[in-house]
């Protein structure tokens, strides 16, 4: 296992000890960030910007960071589907079409993140926060990309479906492989159908993210890179999150979690650049 020791954030935090059970003060924070993680995803999404970093500063690799991440946001995920059940007769249309490609593409990013060498994982870990940033605060434009109508462009919607299809492939393969942004993608991915509806859009959107991520899990739980003890920390935290969140949702200006959490996907992905570059 490699030393992570330049990603090392917090004084104390031991790489080769990344399964111990948490400390009174690791467990708090830990709670606390996968709380804030489960609000942002149940307000904007981008909650893996925060949990991520913060499983790494207290010492633990990347890439078991990025799998317990996965595992802990992935329980509010499946709470945010009974929020959308009212459309989800309306969206089993397109559930078909993009599920079976979805579950295959999140599989292959799952099997790609075990066998990536980790310092192949960590030199990528600052370009995929930035990444994964950028694409958070240009969720405006891509939702803008949904309203587009395919059909009044005179152009077939079979084609549409297919690059729709290939593009929610990209979208899960590298989700399963980290995953932040996935939820914006897919929106745009979407607006190549010429679909406007947000609620239904939102429900498939849901659905697929749930599948990727129930795959992706599934592999890391197979493959044994979950870090249980603060999985189980992270799982309490990011569920009462998604609740709370998701009941304040309307009252929250979007706009405002945005900026907040776009300066700090910004902040800690330069913070890894130079951790990794130039430290």
């Amino acid at each position: 296992m490699q030393d992570a020791g330049i990603f090392r954030l917090f004084p104390g935090a031991r790489i080769g000890d990344a399964a111990r059970v948490p400390s009174p003060l690791e467990m708090l924070v830990l709670f606390a960030a996968a709380c804030a993680a489960g609000a942002m995803n149940a307000v904007a999404g981008g909650g893996t910007i925060i949990t991520f970093p913060v499983l790494i500063g207290f010492g633990m690799p990347s890439i078991q960071a990025n799998a317990t991440s996965t595992l802990a946001l992935f329980v509010g995920i499946i709470g945010s589907l009974y929020g959308y059940r009212g459309h989800l007769h309306a969206s089993r249309r397109w559930l078909g079409k993009f599920a079976p490609v979805s579950i295959v593409g999140g599989l292959l990013g799952a099997w790609l993140l075990t066998c990536t060498e980790p310092k192949v994982f960590d030199a990528l870990v600052p370009f995929l926060i930035f990444f994964a940033t950028v694409l958070f605060l240009l969720s405006d434009v891509f939702r803008r990309l949904a309203g587009f109508e395919a059909l009044a462009a005179g152009k077939s919607l079979a084609a549409f479906t297919v690059a729709a299809m290939v593009l929610q492939f990209g979208v899960a393969v590298y989700g399963g492989y980290f995953g932040a942004g996935i939820g914006i993608l897919m929106l745009a991915s979407l607006g190549l159908l010429g679909l406007q509806n947000i609620h239904e859009m939102n429900t498939i959107k849901t659905v697929l993210a749930a599948l990727i991520n129930l795959v992706a899990t599934g592999y890391f739980i197979w493959a044994g890179i979950i870090v249980w003890p603060q999985a189980a920390v992270m799982t309490v935290g990011a569920t009462a999150g998604y609740y709370f969140g998701a009941s304040f949702a309307q009252k929250i200006p979007q706009s405002r979690v945005r900026m907040i959490a776009g300066l700090i996907g910004i902040l800690i992905s330069f913070v890894f650049f130079w951790r990794q570059f130039l430290a």
